[in-house]
């Protein structure tokens, strides 16, 4: 059967579509793959730090992580042995300053919004502009259908630009905010201590937000979602590596327990209060969290059970990203165990019941102030509103 003239274009045109297509999609793998590399270059992960999934707990300078919220704390080891393995894990770990480069690289341009809202570091930040003034509720109830599928925090922000003033303030907009706006953002932070946010989600981000802006007839420019999800993992990667917490114990010495309301009585005079999650728990001049102490049981220490309650142990710990100065917090965390320890009548040990080494206090101050140095090469100013966030 003859081919005729038109077949043979027609077949010509699809081989030609097919390369087209081909060579876009090649395209496209090439440039993510640039993309990918740019972010991630030199910044493998701490070879003695594991997954994030849980803030890492230690007592000393040997690394463990606490799986799926459980707290495991590792062998110490010999003090010296020990004071090694924390001079070693500096080679590990990608340099502070070239993980601060490729956190601020990949980062959109700074804007100011209100604290704790949304920022360039900690956030996909997408903006709206509506031809007329939309209110508040009817945003709200728009993104109720799916921001609450979400697992990350999702922050709506507006401003009131109607008469021109390109320099008013961003507020945030809550379910009880009656305003009305053109311009509107929204954020959704790209990791916290469960991991970074995901594909799947930020899909479904994106989704929601287009078919708002098409409800509202306002105009939206979608970044590239590839590159913010390597933003998110580069991120996670980043912050699992800092994220460590030091734990010291106090325990009864010789068979006896140490009574609620003694302890109670020690932990104030400290200047420690007792808080609501049943931990007693120290805080510095800006109120900021410094470190915490717990009973070493299942119990709680609750104001009421305390004034019958002995427990065998305590527990305190000091969360480092957390915390704004944190030689300062554990130098304070060190003094006050060892208050508790002598007015109780007990011991400051590590996991297995053995006395500190002056190295190994020496070691964990140096590890804690490695660490907040590099997150603030990073950006993430430990203790800050963002830290709390990412660190959550």
């Amino acid at each position: 059967m003859a081919i005729s003239e038109l077949q043979i274009a027609l077949i010509g045109a699809g081989v030609a579509g097919v390369a087209m297509v081909w060579g876009y999609n090649l395209w496209q793998d090439r440039k993510h793959r640039k993309t990918a590399g740019r972010i991630f270059k030199d910044g493998q992960g701490d070879a003695l730090l594991p997954e994030r999934k849980a803030p890492q707990t230690s007592p000393a300078g040997a690394f463990s992580g606490a799986g799926d919220g459980e707290r495991q704390e590792p062998h110490f080891g010999d003090a010296a042995g020990d004071a090694g393995e924390f001079a070693g894990a500096e080679d590990t770990v990608a340099d502070g300053a070239d993980a601060a480069q490729e956190l601020q690289d990949s980062a959109l341009p700074p804007e100011v919004f209100p604290v704790g809202c949304a920022d360039a570091v900690a956030d996909c930040v997408l903006h709206l502009v509506a031809a007329e003034p939309v209110p508040a509720p009817a945003v709200w109830a728009m993104q109720n259908t799916w921001a609450g599928e979400l697992s990350k925090p999702v922050h709506w922000l507006a401003r009131k630009t109607a008469d021109g003033d390109a320099d008013a303030a961003w507020q945030r907009v809550d379910a009880h905010d009656t305003g009305r706006y053109r311009e509107w953002a929204v954020a959704i932070q790209l990791a916290d201590r469960r991991g970074p946010l995901s594909d799947g989600e930020l899909a479904r981000f994106f989704d929601g937000v287009q078919q708002l802006a098409l409800q509202t007839t306002a105009a939206l420019e979608l970044p590239s979602r590839g590159e913010i999800v390597m933003r998110a993992a580069a991120l996670d990667d980043f912050c699992a590596a800092m994220d460590i917490q030091f734990v010291l114990h106090v325990v009864e010495a010789a068979g006896g327990a140490f009574a609620g309301t003694k302890l109670r009585g020690v932990a104030e005079a400290a200047g420690m209060a007792l808080e609501a999650d049943g931990v007693f728990r120290a805080r510095d001049a800006e109120g900021g969290e410094m470190f915490t102490v717990a009973n070493l049981g299942a119990e709680r220490l609750e104001a009421e059970s305390i004034k019958s309650m002995a427990t065998h142990g305590l527990t305190l710990s000091l969360d480092v990203p957390r915390v704004s100065d944190g030689t300062l917090a554990f130098d304070r965390m060190l003094e006050t165990a060892r208050q508790l320890a002598g007015a109780l009548g007990g011991v400051l040990v590590d996991a297995q019941r053995a006395p500190l080494a002056d190295a190994m206090i020496d070691a964990i101050r140096a590890r804690t102030a490695e660490l907040q140095q590099r997150m603030r090469e990073a950006g993430i100013v430990p203790g800050s509103p963002r830290a709390i966030r990412l660190f959550s």
